[in-house]
């Protein structure tokens, strides 16, 4: 009999705490969590639970104080592996929009050919095909976002992470850039890991949802999603939407203490 494969990313009974000695606060744990490839793991709890330090250590930007986590069966190693999308776009203003998602390109080792044919394509993917021309510093915050996007689709990393990405749009716009990446995540099939204090978007996106506690974070619910995945017609109006959203709401609530 074959073994299972190897789980996009594997979180096994991790602690990590700030500070030293007496100083030292938890933040996380203990904690575990496997990760299937493919699917669409989102975070969800109040402010302070860990959620973004979780997303950290899977991509190798912090070590765990204990445990162990690995991505498609190895340490994490920044830079390499994932694609990262964080609150703020962190884009290059002096570049333009298709210059940005150039130099991701470059950075992933795709050659120079090859990468004017795919800066098209990448912003097509996020509905940007027509300000690839535009400085960075002309677009919406929405756009700009979608352009983080593209650039973290811009390498071949089987894994996408992301922090809160949508925290600081207005509502319509934050709506648009949901249904969005659950296109871009249908269409590309990368396992991705969504942090977010939204219920309502953590329901939207994922494929699975896990509530934290209050700090230290442990997980005080784990939860598949059996929605479905393709097409977004009236998604939000289906009555087991809105039944999800209810379990997890309450979860979070009893979880923040």
């Amino acid at each position: 009999m074959s073994s299972p494969p190897e789980a996009a990313v594997r979180v096994e009974e991790v602690v990590h705490a700030y500070g030293t000695g007496s100083d030292a606060v938890t933040a996380l744990g203990p904690i575990s969590l496997d990760v299937p490839r493919g699917s669409f793991l989102v975070i969800v709890g109040a402010s302070g639970c860990g959620k973004s330090t979780l997303l950290r250590l899977i991509a190798g930007f912090e070590r765990a104080t204990a445990g162990v986590v690995r991505t498609a069966g190895a340490p994490p190693s920044p830079g390499t592996g994932a694609g990262i999308v964080f609150q703020q776009p962190r884009l290059f203003p002096w570049k333009s929009v298709g210059g940005n998602v150039e130099l991701a390109l470059r950075y992933a080792g795709v050659p120079r050919g090859e990468r004017a044919r795919r800066v098209p394509e990448l912003l097509e993917r996020v509905g940007l095909h027509d300000v690839a021309h535009r400085r960075t510093w002309q677009l919406s915050g929405g756009q700009q976002q979608r352009v983080s996007i593209a650039r973290a689709l811009a390498g071949d990393d089987p894994l996408l992470l992301l922090d809160e990405p949508f925290a600081a749009l207005d509502a319509l716009t934050r709506e648009r850039l949901q249904e969005d990446l659950r296109r871009v995540s249908e269409r590309t099939g990368r396992t991705s890991v969504f942090v977010t204090h939204s219920v309502e978007e953590a329901v939207f996106l994922g494929s699975r949802v896990v509530v934290l506690t209050k700090r230290p974070g442990r997980v005080a619910l784990d939860l598949d999603l059996p929605l479905p995945r393709t097409g977004l017609e009236p998604l939000r109006a289906l009555p087991e939407y809105a039944a999800l959203r209810a379990t997890v709401s309450h979860a979070v609530r009893d979880a923040a203490g």
